[in-house]
C-alpha cells in the first residue's frame, strides 16, 4: 500500500533536556511522511524554517519534473497543496486566510491521491464543512492548486473539482430602528458575573465595527484589519483628509474591489474620538486588532431580537439605503466596489426610479400612446388583407 502523507510540513520540536541533563533548544523540522529532517532553525526563525521547507519542495519537485508527466495515482494531494502554498498563496490579497484555507483542504484530503477527487469526493467535503458557500470557496482554491501543479508540468492530466451551487442573494437588511437596537445592545451590554452586572463593557466593539459598516459598506473583513494611523500591510484610516484606504499599500487588486473613499462626517467625528482616547484600531480589543467577532455580534444581534443578521448584512444594508435614497449608480459603485451591474441587478428594485416608466404607463391601464421606438406602419399591410375590404369606388 503506497505511504500516504499530509505531505511536506513544519512542526516545532519543543525544547527538552535529555538524560544526560543538558538542554536541547526548541528547533523547526520539515515532517514529510515518514521522513524528518532538521532545519536547523531555532523556535523564532520561523522566516528561516520557512526558507528551509521552500528549499525541500523545490528539490523534491525537481526530481518529480525531471521524472515527467506523472498521472493522478502517482501525486499525493498534499503535494498539490504545498505547491500552491509556496508559489501562488504569499502573491494573494490576503495570504493568512488562504492558508486558513489550505489547512481545512489538507485536513480533509491530506492523505488522499490526486486520482481520489471525484465528484462524490467534493459533495462529501462540502457536506462535512455544513457551510456551503464556505465549501465552495475552499474547493475553487483546491481546484486552483490543482491547476497550478498541472500549468508546472507535474501532472498529465485534467483533473476537475466540483463545486456547491452559488447561494442565492441575500435580500436581509436592516431597518433604521433595527441598527439602532443593535447599536445600543452592542454599547450597553455590560458583563454579568454570578448574576450580577459588571462595569465591564465588553461587546461596544461590536458597536463600533456596526457604526463603520453601516456608514461606508466596507466588507467585514477591512473593517477588522483597519488601523487609526498607518500601518505595513492593514487598510487604514486617514483621519487628517478623511480618506480610508480599504486596500492595503502594495496589495494588488481583486475582483473584490476596495477603492478609497472620503469617511462621513459623522463616523470622522468618531473615528477622531477614539484615537484620542488611545485606539489604534478601528475595532480592536485591549488594544488590539479583532480577528474573530461572529460569535458576539451573534450574541448582540439575539440581545437586539434581530434574526437572519451577519456581518455581512451591514454591507448589504449600507447599499440597499443608498439605493432607497436615489444614488447616482456610478458613484455608489465606485463607492462601494461594486459595478453598475452588480447594482442593477442585486440592488436595482429597491432604486426609486426602478422601471419608473413602466408604473407610469400601468398607471394610465396601458391606453398610452405607443412608444416612438416602435412605429405602427399602417403601409404595410399583407395583400391579402387588403383584399378582404371592399374597395371603395371612385366618385362614390
Amino acid at each position: 500500500m503506497p505511504n500516504r502523507s499530509k505531505g511536506p510540513r513544519l512542526y516545532l520540536r519543543r525544547a527538552r533536556t535529555d538524560r544526560a541533563g543538558r538542554t536541547r533548544a526548541a528547533l523547526w523540522f520539515i515532517r514529510d511522511g515518514r521522513h524528518s529532517r532538521s532545519t536547523g532553525c531555532g523556535e523564532k526563525d520561523r522566516d528561516g524554517a520557512e526558507a528551509a521547507l521552500r528549499a525541500w519542495l523545490d528539490e523534491k519537485h525537481f526530481a518529480a519534473a525531471a521524472r515527467g508527466h506523472r498521472r493522478p495515482a502517482e501525486i499525493a494531494l498534499a503535494d498539490v497543496l504545498a505547491l500552491y502554498a509556496r508559489d501562488v498563496v504569499p502573491r494573494l490579497a490576503d495570504p493568512r486566510e488562504a492558508a486558513r484555507r489550505l489547512d481545512r483542504l489538507l485536513d480533509h484530503f491530506g492523505m488522499m491521491r490526486l486520482s481520489d477527487i471525484t465528484g462524490a469526493a467534493c459533495r462529501a467535503y462540502a457536506a462535512a464543512r455544513r457551510r456551503p458557500q464556505a465549501a465552495r470557496r475552499e474547493l475553487e482554491d483546491l481546484r486552483a492548486a490543482i491547476n497550478h501543479h498541472r500549468a508546472e508540468g507535474l501532472c498529465s492530466e485534467i483533473v476537475a473539482v466540483a463545486l456547491p451551487d452559488r447561494a442565492e442573494p441575500r435580500d436581509r437588511f436592516l431597518s433604521r430602528s433595527e441598527a439602532a437596537a443593535a447599536i445600543w445592545a452592542a454599547w450597553r451590554y455590560r458583563e454579568r458575573q454570578r448574576r450580577r452586572g459588571t462595569d465591564r463593557r465588553t461587546r461596544r466593539h461590536v458597536a463600533r465595527l456596526i457604526l463603520i459598516g453601516l456608514y461606508t459598506g466596507t466588507r467585514p473583513g477591512a473593517i477588522l484589519a483597519a488601523a487609526l494611523r498607518p500601518e505595513a500591510g492593514r487598510p487604514w484610516f486617514d483621519l487628517d483628509r478623511g480618506v480610508f484606504y480599504r486596500r492595503p499599500a502594495g496589495r494588488r487588486e481583486t475582483k473584490k474591489r476596495q477603492p478609497p473613499v472620503p469617511v462621513p462626517d459623522r463616523l470622522l467625528a468618531h473615528l477622531r474620538r477614539w484615537k484620542r482616547l488611545g485606539q489604534r484600531y478601528a475595532v480592536e480589543w485591549s488594544g488590539a486588532p479583532v480577528t474573530e467577532i461572529r460569535h458576539a455580534f451573534a450574541a448582540v444581534m439575539e440581545e437586539a431580537g434581530l434574526a437572519g443578521v451577519t456581518p455581512h448584512t451591514l454591507r448589504h444594508t449600507a447599499v440597499t439605503w443608498a439605493m432607497l435614497a436615489g444614488a447616482d449608480l456610478y458613484q455608489a459603485g465606485r463607492f462601494f466596489g461594486l459595478t453598475v451591474d452588480m447594482l442593477e441587478r442585486v440592488y436595482g428594485h429597491h432604486h426609486p426610479e426602478h422601471l419608473a416608466g413602466m408604473k407610469r404607463l400601468m398607471n394610465d391601464g396601458g391606453r398610452a400612446p405607443p412608444s416612438r421606438h416602435f412605429p405602427v406602419n399602417e403601409t404595410r399591410r399583407s395583400a391579402s388583407e387588403a383584399d378582404k375590404k371592399p374597395r371603395k369606388r371612385l366618385g362614390s
